[in-house]
């Protein structure tokens, strides 16, 4: 073997190692770019359903005033925090807003007539899939995470990170307090 291709053939394959794996860093920062708007969109979705379901439920226990300003309150929020993307503040608010749903959902097992409101049923159960949803994305989001913090801490990866300054991108987590998670109802039909 000619020693000239043996001294190419060992430049070109840290070259291409170094190739392959700032493409895989820019594919995995596209991947939590693309979950990211996939929570937004749920987000969103959820951010719709929540006012029918406050009135709704309105309709039938007017009196119980302050838990519905508390709800429109914390869905306000919440929208104002997307703007940011998921982080550690929009989780919060998000939170926040499904606590305030749990009163809601009180109010709704409190009045039998309300419970066989076929709107009220539909919202519930919209909502209950857009949770579902909500969650799957959320897994997403954070496993894409998860895979970015890996490939960027990892050796000899991190001297691509460090080399091309990636290692400053460092998206949050996107996780909800274990009691919101729980606040939704799981229709049964």
């Amino acid at each position: 073997m000619d020693p000239i291709v043996f001294v190419i053939g060992a430049a070109l394959v840290p070259l291409i190692w170094a190739v392959v794996t700032y493409n895989h860093f820019i594919a995995l920062r596209e991947h939590i770019k693309s979950s990211a708007s996939g929570i937004d969109v749920e987000l969103k979705r959820r951010h719709e359903l929540i006012p029918n379901l406050v009135n709704v439920v309105r309709g039938y226990a007017e009196h119980e005033r302050a838990t519905f300003d508390a709800v429109v309150k914390a869905r306000n929020a919440a929208v104002a925090a997307m703007a940011r993307g998921p982080s550690e503040g929009l989780a919060a608010k998000e939170t926040e807003l499904m606590r305030g749903l749990r009163g809601v959902f009180a109010i709704g097992e409190a009045y039998p007539a309300l419970k066989a409101d076929q709107r009220y049923a539909d919202l519930q159960r919209q909502l209950a899939d857009t949770e579902d949803r909500i969650a799957a994305v959320r897994r997403l989001y954070n496993g894409n995470i998860r895979d970015w913090r890996a490939l960027r801490d990892a050796f000899p990866a991190l001297i691509i990170a460090r080399t091309f300054g990636l290692v400053a991108y460092d998206p949050a987590f996107f996780e909800l307090a274990s009691d919101a998670e729980r606040v939704v109802p799981r229709v049964t039909v």
